[in-house]
């Protein structure tokens, strides 16, 4: 099939995206890299009035570090997150995750920006995101505003963002002394989206782990923050960790809204989810942080 028909306008400024977005009464969608709108087109799930195309908007590029914080731009690559040395040093987690995000062709056009703003619950970069406490920073007609990553993501393929407003970057803290990170997914093929997957923050003493962040994806309508679990578990011995019925119990909790997938059950998706919760956890232990 083929897309409806749509007027095609390039925007060299955010304000080009603005003026935009009136003219076409907010019926107008952002293009950057593509690789989930262009589909949406071809099948016809989506029939915009217009495409803004914002790739000529070089300030929405690159990688930034300043004062303990990493700035991404919302049109940075996931080729560029691969290969940056900031990325590497300063946000090991996405530099774990990034090269699991599809295949080397659409990770050179797909966009961070785009993947947030589509809200997949299957990605890996949303959850990612929420592991490490981002902020989106937003632009629109009204002014400018920060959300963080918690109350961004709404459902499935639904953020916080208006009709008329664009993500323009990304902050991050960078990782601290003695935090480590880890990520781990089951996938059917690599590259496809994932069946479970599971990321991962913590900081490291004497074997057990604190400040734990963990966050599932692909298990429910959003990235899911297992906060019970991370209760359970904080400052517990992890080297001797055993499946136990109060873990078992905090997990429930956690995924007490999980759903099933064309290929996965409910009860497979939960199986899955303990598996790789022990795996992320012995990861955490022996310091991954690339």
């Amino acid at each position: 099939m083929k897309s409806a028909p749509f007027r095609y306008i390039r925007a060299n400024a955010i304000s080009d995206v603005f003026e935009a977005y009136a003219k076409c009464d907010g019926e107008a969608r952002i293009i950057a890299g593509g690789q989930s709108l262009m589909p949406l087109l071809n099948m016809r799930f989506a029939a915009p009035k217009a495409l803004i195309d914002i790739n000529g908007i070089d300030a929405l590029s690159g990688v930034t570090h300043s004062n303990g914080s990493i700035r991404i731009g919302a049109l940075t690559r996931f080729s560029e997150l691969i290969s940056s040395p900031e990325i590497e040093k300063y946000l090991p987690l996405l530099k774990l995750a990034a090269p699991h995000v599809a295949h080397p062709a659409i990770r050179n056009r797909g966009t961070i920006g785009g993947s947030l703003c589509h809200a997949d619950p299957a990605a890996e970069v949303p959850a990612c995101i929420l592991a490490l406490n981002g902020n989106m920073n937003i632009s629109g007609p009204a002014g400018d505003r920060v959300v963080e990553a918690k109350d961004f993501f709404r459902g499935i393929f639904e953020t916080a963002l208006s009709s008329e407003e664009i993500v323009t970057s990304i902050d991050l803290p960078a990782i601290k002394h003695g935090e480590s990170v880890a990520f781990e997914e089951v996938v059917r093929r690599h590259g496809d989206y994932a069946t479970v997957g599971l990321v991962a923050t913590g900081q490291m003493r004497s074997g057990s782990v604190s400040a734990l962040n963990l966050v599932f994806f692909s298990v429910s309508d959003r990235p899911v923050v297992a906060s019970r679990i991370a209760l359970h578990l904080d400052a517990q011995p992890i080297d001797s960790l055993s499946w136990d019925t109060d873990l078992d119990a905090a997990l429930s909790e956690d995924l007490s809204n999980i759903t099933a997938d064309v290929h996965t059950s409910i009860e497979a998706k939960k199986h899955l989810a303990k598996e790789i919760l022990i795996r992320v956890l012995k990861k955490l232990v022996m310091g991954s942080k690339i």
